[in-house]
């Protein structure tokens, strides 16, 4: 956006032509004289726009900014943006005058500057850097865009009014916190004195596709025979874990798991921000809650495991293993609720292993280790890992299954990979999936799930 500023206040460029003042005495060349201009003009606009920013917050009341109709605050910002262009002589095209009202009225219902981006289905993660860098994510591929705030205070504005939202607050003594857009986005917030460059967001969006394992293999992202495999997994009532890295797909590959999930079953699903979209009907679905203001109130993932066994689930998803929660994670997957599923954030199925085994020595339950991978190896059927690769493309990299105890070591195997060919020209990974030619243990010990749904 350029807003047009008064005439005696705008300096025009020297040209190099004119004898009176060369470039050399200048001290800058012309790219430089350009950009320098440029800065003062978006200095200045920025200034404009405070000042209309301003106004129009102390003629609008915030608290009744909920209850009005879009159409009459929009009505309304419009007017008061005509006055104050009167009242001060500020000169705005008929453009920019909408693009300023749009903006406003995007920041007192939204998300100010970023909320296009929430509607934009072409986005998976809005990074917001300060004032002055908004990053998205399209594609697999971090991208800078032209969306900036005014200053400071306006991102820090925004960042409060999102977890006011939620009941939470952000400021010095309290500078970090996690929360959730009416989508279902989830947001994590972190300002001065721990973010040393300004107020910083990340939203990681809430993707309303319903992904399924035929549309994932569409994409490339897994064939057909490792589809077979998934769909008998869930048949079989296997408890899986996704492994994979953060932004990998962990939580879109287990919502299209959950599609092979029978109607009949009772499922508990545990998140920290609701973001799984199962589509069966009997679906019990628990978040968690952080500290309160005061201190107290926390209600972490173990707490809600816990509960959970309580509530006579067949199945129970946790979005992500984390922590001591590990522990009755296992238990509930050996104590007779087969079929569960949780993500764990790992970079190889082993690592998977690894972390499970380490998250348990968390939860201070003093057992040996040894205990710990003969729950884990019994409790643990089949790990998926996803990779989001370089050139941005998700895939289900290893298909492994779990095959129990050998002295202190838990055996798997491999029934698929991904073999990476070469890397084009244009950046894309080129590969191919594989198969170990093993055929899984639990097709010869869960054949009578075979028969029955088949």
């Amino acid at each position: 956006m350029m807003l047009k500023m008064p005439r005696n206040r705008v300096r025009e460029p020297v040209r190099e032509s004119e004898p009176s003042q060369p470039a050399q005495e200048s001290g800058l060349t012309k790219v430089e004289r350009t950009s320098q201009q440029a800065s003062n003009e978006s200095a200045a606009a920025n200034a404009h726009l405070r000042v209309v920013r301003d106004y129009l917050y102390e003629q609008i009341d915030p608290m009744k900014v909920a209850s009005m109709k879009p159409e009459k605050l929009q009505q309304q910002i419009n007017d008061l943006i005509r006055s104050i262009c009167d009242t001060h002589r500020l000169q705005f095209s008929a453009e920019e005058e909408r693009h300023i009202s749009q903006t406003m009225f995007n920041e007192m219902i939204g998300i100010g500057p970023i909320q296009p981006l929430l509607a934009d289905d072409s986005v998976n993660d809005i990074l917001v850097n300060g004032a002055g860098q908004v990053f998205v994510e399209r594609f697999g591929k971090l991208v800078l865009t032209p969306i900036h705030f005014i200053d400071e205070e306006h991102v820090f504005n925004i960042a409060q009014r999102i977890a006011a939202r939620v009941g939470r607050r952000i400021d010095e003594t309290h500078p970090m916190v996690d929360a959730r857009l009416e989508d279902g986005s989830r947001v994590n917030i972190i300002t001065h004195p721990l973010a040393l460059d300004g107020t910083t967001i990340s939203i990681r969006k809430f993707m309303r596709r319903n992904m399924s394992l035929e549309i994932l293999a569409d994409k490339g992202a897994m064939n057909d025979e490792m589809i077979t495999i998934l769909k008998r997994a869930m048949k079989a009532r296997l408890n899986v874990i996704i492994s994979g890295g953060t932004g990998a797909g962990k939580t879109t590959l287990l919502n299209a798991l959950s599609q092979n999930i029978s109607n009949e079953d009772r499922i508990i699903t545990i998140e920290d921000a609701a973001e799984l979209q199962l589509q069966q009907i009997h679906v019990v679905r628990l978040e968690t809650r952080p500290v309160s203001a005061e201190g107290a109130g926390k209600v972490d993932q173990r707490d809600l495991v816990r509960n959970a066994l309580r509530m006579r689930p067949d199945r129970i998803i946790l979005g992500e293993v984390r922590g001591g929660e590990s522990f009755d994670m296992l238990q509930a997957m050996n104590t007779g609720h087969d079929g569960s599923l949780c993500t764990v954030h790992a970079n190889t199925p082993r690592d998977a292993i690894m972390r499970l085994e380490n998250m348990v020595m968390m939860a201070n339950m003093q057992l040996p280790l040894e205990a710990i991978r003969r729950q884990i190896a019994s409790a643990v059927d089949l790990i998926v890992q996803v990779e989001r690769m370089s050139d941005g493309g998700r895939r289900v990299v290893s298909i492994t299954e779990v095959c129990g105890m050998e002295d202190d070591v838990i055996q798997t195997q491999e029934l698929f990979g991904f073999a990476t060919q070469e890397i084009d020209r244009h950046g894309k990974v080129i590969g191919n999936y594989v198969s170990s030619g093993l055929q899984p243990n639990f097709y010869s010990s869960h054949a009578h799930y075979f028969r029955e749904y088949e």
